[in-house]
Order: structure tokens, then sequence, then C-alpha cells
């Protein structure tokens, strides 16, 4: 047996020892919500998101993603999935968020954003807070709530973030990706309060090429925010993920063994092991204090 394929299935083996120790902790653990973001669109953070949420199941979690991109959503797509509602119905009061609830590959849970609906991609924070409160109103066993946001920084964007207990930046090695990550988390941080963020850069060459491209947004934040910023590895560039795309496949399903799935993999056992950063009853309470506490116009 040849040195590369001995380290794969030592690698394997490892990724099931935690993936064993991970259930084991679960049972008391209660849910995360992680908000994905990113500067600008084109940089594979739908992409993370799903992955992200298969990678979570496979491993026994129970995580619902929350297609937050409103006007624009596309986790459905990515999964070749044909909601009939979507969350314009919710809003619009004609189906509760139960009925719009689809179910994707591994049984993670997913609230689908209407796609070409001007009025939803240009909510009020009451409405989007409306939104959060049905979703914490879901008898749903859940682990995680993983919220793909829009790229940039519209209001629907800081709403979420500001209330999630993790924010995770993915950026590309573009200038424009890397100055448009820095002014999200700028914004986020002067005018809203955020203080920590994950980074998570997408669609790099290699681990090296991941690290310098953090630092180069780490150094910059450093000289000019009050912020801490904390790499949490890199996703590579793979053709598996671009025929998992056109397949409209989890690419963690598709081709488990592929570097790029191996990298999300390995993040979805890192998010497993993140601790809470404030105290959470279990339930989705703890996210609408905070969101009201960051917006006191709002009413429930």
């Amino acid at each position: 047996m040849n040195k590369s394929r001995l380290n794969i299935l030592v690698q394997d083996e490892n990724r099931l020892d935690q993936a064993e120790g991970l259930r084991r902790m679960r049972a008391r653990k209660p849910i995360k919500v992680i908000a994905i973001a990113s500067g600008k669109g084109g940089v594979g953070k739908t992409n993370v998101a799903v992955n992200l949420a298969v990678a979570l199941a496979q491993q026994g979690a129970k995580p619902l993603l929350f297609d937050a991109d409103l006007g624009l959503g596309n986790v459905d797509v990515l999964l070749g999935l044909s909601p009939r509602y979507n969350l314009s119905h919710v809003i619009s009061g004609e189906k509760s968020m139960e009925e719009v609830l689809i179910t994707g590959p591994w049984n993670i849970r997913i609230l689908p954003a209407a796609s070409g609906v001007a009025q939803m991609a240009n909510l009020d924070t009451q409405s989007q807070a409306n939104l959060i409160q049905a979703v914490g109103d879901l008898s749903l066993d859940m682990d995680y709530l993983l919220i793909d946001l829009p790229a940039g920084i519209a209001g629907d964007v800081l709403t979420f973030s500001q209330a999630a207990q993790e924010v995770l930046v993915v950026l590309s090695n573009e200038p424009a990706s890397i100055t448009d990550a820095y002014a999200l988390i700028k914004v986020l941080s002067r005018n809203h309060g955020v203080r920590r963020f994950k980074v998570l850069p997408n669609m790099v060459r290699d681990q090296r090429e991941g690290d310098a491209l953090f630092q180069r947004i780490a150094k910059v934040a450093d000289g000019y925010l009050d912020v801490t910023l904390e790499q949490i590895g890199s996703i590579p560039l793979d053709p598996a993920l671009r025929a998992a795309v056109r397949s409209q496949k989890a690419v963690v399903e598709m081709y488990p063994d592929a570097p790029v799935s191996r990298a999300l993999q390995d993040l979805a056992v890192a998010v497993e092991r993140w601790p809470h950063s404030f105290n959470a009853s279990g339930h989705m309470a703890f996210f609408m204090e905070r969101l009201l506490m960051k917006n006191p116009e709002i009413s429930i």
C-alpha cells in the first residue's frame, strides 16, 4: 500500500473517531446559530452553506438551513429541489413555516427563499424579525440554524448577522472579494457591535494560499478595527465541486473523497467543536432576545 493511500485511511479513521465523539457530546448541546456571509457574490458562499449542512448531517447533527437571500434564493437550485412554497408564502400569510419546510440530502431541513420576488429582497427589520420568530416557533428537533445570507451589507445581512452566535465570512483570492469582505466586517463591527468573525478562504489553490489570504485581511483589520478574526481552514478549488453543481448535488455526498469534500468535512468537525459564545437555552428564544436587544424598535 502506498504512503498516500495509507494517509487517507488514517484520516478516515480519525474522522470516524471524531464523529463518534461528537455524537456523544451533542445531546448536551443547545442550538448554534451561524450566519454565513460574504462581502460580494461569486465567492462560493452558498455552496459552503449547503455542503456544511450536509456534512454536519453526515456526522449525525440535525441542521436547519435557512436561505436568507430572500428575493434571490438558490439553495434549492443547488440541490435540485423544487419547493412548491417558500418564505414569501409565510410573509403573505398563505402558509405556515412548517408548510414551506422541505427536506434535502441526509434529511437536512431547508427553509427555501423566493426567487425573483422583489418585495422579499426589501423586507423591513420588523418583517425580518417576524420570520425569525416563526423559525423559533417551529417544533423541530435541530442542533444548528445555518443562515445563508445574501452577499453584501444590505439590511437583512446586518440584522441576521448581529443576532447570530457566529458570523462566518467566506472570501476568495481576488481584490474585490477581499475589499468587500473587509467592508462587511467593518460595518458589522463599527455600527452593529459584532466583534468576532470566523474567516474561510474559499477556492484557493492550496493551504498556503488560504493562509496568505487570511493574513492579508487580518493585517488590515488589526490595524483599523477592534475585531478578532479567526481562520477556520481553507477550501480548495476543485473540479469536483463544479461537477457536483452541474448535477445539482452536494459535493460532500457526490464526491466524498474529493479534496474539496474533505476540507468541508473537516470544517464540519471544527464547527461542532466551536464553544457557544453566549448563554443559550437550547431553543430559539435566545436568538430573538439578541435580535430585540440590538433592534429595540422591533415588536413581537
